[in-house]
């Protein structure tokens, strides 16, 4: 009977770990993805979304997919090889955190290759508006996440020490 309820209660663990992990990938969807352009656009005054320049339009959306498959790319990475997520906001656990120091893969290319996608996607999508307003939305963004990225690297600096040391070394920030 002991441990059938150990191993219910070990499924339950299990179950409420995946819904933790679910819902913290889907917040940084929400926010990443849908809130940030949506300021961008509300910022610049809601204008229509075909300028009418092609070319134009055709940066920003390469762009734009470029900054998402970087973003993509580390996340699944991460999940497969890291065993998590190296994300903390502001010293708050999001999702859970990384168990090894991912330097291979998309983290061979700088050490915030998930947020240097996500800004890749926002650059396109302020192009794509072509409006001061969403470039300042950008900066103020851009600016929100160093401070974000300053205190990761002093949890990663905790967690991993020395080899995160080495790392850094030789690798950029973005």
């Amino acid at each position: 009977m002991e441990a059938l309820i150990d191993c219910q209660l070990q499924r339950r663990m299990l179950n409420m770990k995946q819904l933790r992990d679910i819902l913290g990938y889907l917040l940084g969807l929400v926010i990443f993805v849908g809130l940030m352009p949506t300021l961008m656009w509300l910022a610049s005054g809601r204008p229509t979304f075909w300028s009418g320049v092609a070319a134009k339009d055709v940066v920003a959306w390469g762009l734009m997919l470029c900054g998402l498959l970087l973003s993509i790319w580390t996340i699944v990475y991460m999940k497969l090889r890291g065993k998590g997520n190296p994300m903390d906001a502001f010293g708050h656990e999001v999702a859970p955190r990384t168990q090894h120091l991912m330097t291979d893969g998309p983290y061979r290319l700088n050490r915030n290759p998930m947020l240097t996608g996500t800004l890749i996607y926002l650059i396109g999508f302020a192009l794509w508006l072509c409006t001061w307003q969403a470039v300042a939305v950008w900066l103020l963004f851009f600016a929100i996440m160093f401070i974000q990225v300053l205190s990761e690297e002093r949890r990663l600096h905790h967690d991993f020490g020395k080899e995160y040391d080495a790392y850094r070394c030789h690798t950029r920030r973005f």
